[in-house]
This record gives C-alpha cells, sequence and structure tokens, in this order.
C-alpha cells in the first residue's frame, strides 16, 4: 500500500476515469487510487471494477447507491483512508481539469514545504483557468474574493477541489458535523482546517475545463457556496460551533 491515496468522485465519467487512473499510476511517485460512484448510468464503476484485475491492490472502489453530493462522496472517502494508514490524502477531480503531474507538487508541500493541507490553487498567481467561459471563470474569481471577506482566509483560491490533506488534519476534523454537500464543502473543510490552527499552502496550478463528459456545476451549487458561507462564519463565532 502506497502512503498517499487520491479519491475520486465519479457520477457518468466513463469517457475519463481509464485515462486518468493509468496517468496518475504513471507519475514517479506511488499513489493508490479510491474511485468513489455515485452509480453512474455510465456505468463507470463498472469500467473501474476491470481496472482493478490490472492495478490489483492499488485501484479501489466505493460504491454508493445515488447521486448525494460531492461532499458526501470525499467525507466516504476520508472516512474510508482513515481505517487505512495512509498518511497524504488526496482530493481530485475525473475530468482532467487537475493535472495528474501536480500531484507530486502537492505532496511534496505536505511532505517537505511545511503545509497540512496544500492546495491546487488557481488564482494564486492571477487566473490560471483554460477554457472556462468568461462569465464562469468571473463567478469563481469574485465568490472566492468574497469568501475571503467573510470567512477571514488568507487564502486565493477558497473553492479549490484539488487538494493534498495530511492525515492529522481529517482526523481532527469532526467529518460527520460537515454541513455543506456541494462546493462549498471545500470552502467549510478549509475553513475548519484553518480554525484548527493548520498550515495552509496554495501552489500554483493551470485549471484546464473538461473536455469530455458533463460538468456537475449548477446555480444551486453555486448559491451554496455564496449564501452558507455567512451563517458559517456566524455560527463559528460561538462556542457550540463544532469543528
Amino acid at each position: 500500500m502506497a502512503s498517499s491515496l487520491v479519491i475520486i468522485p465519479t457520477y457518468n465519467e466513463a469517457e475519463n476515469i481509464e485515462k486518468l487512473v493509468r496517468n496518475i499510476f504513471a507519475q514517479q511517485r506511488a499513489f493508490d487510487v479510491l474511485v468513489v460512484d455515485d452509480n453512474s448510468p455510465d456505468k463507470t464503476a463498472a469500467l473501474v471494477k476491470s481496472l482493478q484485475q490490472e492495478f490489483i491492490g492499488q485501484l479501489h472502489l466505493l460504491e454508493r447507491p445515488g447521486k448525494n453530493g460531492l461532499g458526501t462522496a470525499y467525507i466516504a472517502g476520508f472516512k474510508w483512508a482513515l481505517k487505512r494508514d495512509y498518511a497524504y490524502i488526496f482530493e481530485m477531480d475525473a475530468d482532467f481539469s487537475h493535472a495528474p503531474n501536480d500531484l507530486i507538487r502537492l505532496y511534496n508541500a505536505c511532505s517537505k514545504g511545511g503545509a497540512d493541507l496544500a492546495i491546487g490553487s488557481r488564482y494564486k498567481t492571477g487566473v490560471n483557468v483554460v477554457n472556462w467561459p468568461m462569465g464562469r471563470v468571473l463567478m469563481s474569481y469574485i465568490a472566492s474574493k468574497y469568501v475571503r471577506f467573510i470567512t477571514g482566509l488568507d487564502i486565493a483560491d477558497t473553492t479549490a477541489g484539488f487538494i493534498c490533506y495530511k492525515r492529522e488534519v481529517l482526523e481532527q476534523i469532526t467529518l460527520n458535523k460537515i454541513k455543506f454537500v456541494g462546493y462549498a464543502f471545500q470552502i467549510e473543510m478549509k475553513f475548519k482546517a484553518h480554525l484548527l490552527g493548520f498550515n495552509i499552502i496554495e501552489v500554483p496550478v493551470i485549471f484546464v475545463d473538461r473536455t469530455k463528459g458533463t460538468s456537475k456545476m449548477s446555480t444551486g451549487i453555486f448559491s451554496e457556496a455564496v449564501f452558507g458561507v455567512l451563517g458559517m462564519k456566524i455560527k463559528s463565532l460561538f462556542k457550540s460551533y463544532e469543528i
């Protein structure tokens, strides 16, 4: 078993998952992969099962009965990882918007650079996004600025979903108390890591929009990120707030 686990939530990612898995296993550092599939109609899980015959002990699959949100998929993956001996646990999209080559950069930030949580950041050195419509770029960028203002987080890319956690971070966050299930989940996890005093470092990456499959972004997911953050910040001011 490798010391690093990459968690990849999937829903209808049959066009991408095999190529992504092979790219991760081709890296110079060893990574295990856990695919958390939400009963994809396109048989993503069946494809992963066939790949498991080739990547025995490296490729794992967690099947869930339905589509229950990005946050709950990652929470399930985190709990699976914490039952095992992984020291570094990654979040990564299935659609190649996150480059497999950057996994090692995030790993190095945690293993050598002093980070407890390393973020693959789209906005640390400007706006490093390729193939997004301008409206979506502005929506994402402004959302991150808004979150920084409300929460006080010194993070340029607060909604980023390309992350390396040291095991200790996930052990100290009460995963059952994570409220958000959409992209606001990413904000909540960073916010709670910050409240616990963990060192968060941003690693600049280039984010490339998917070329295959369908985006899962929606206005409802965006609204959760924008309007839920204020409530989260207010609750954090009280002693009863659970981290």
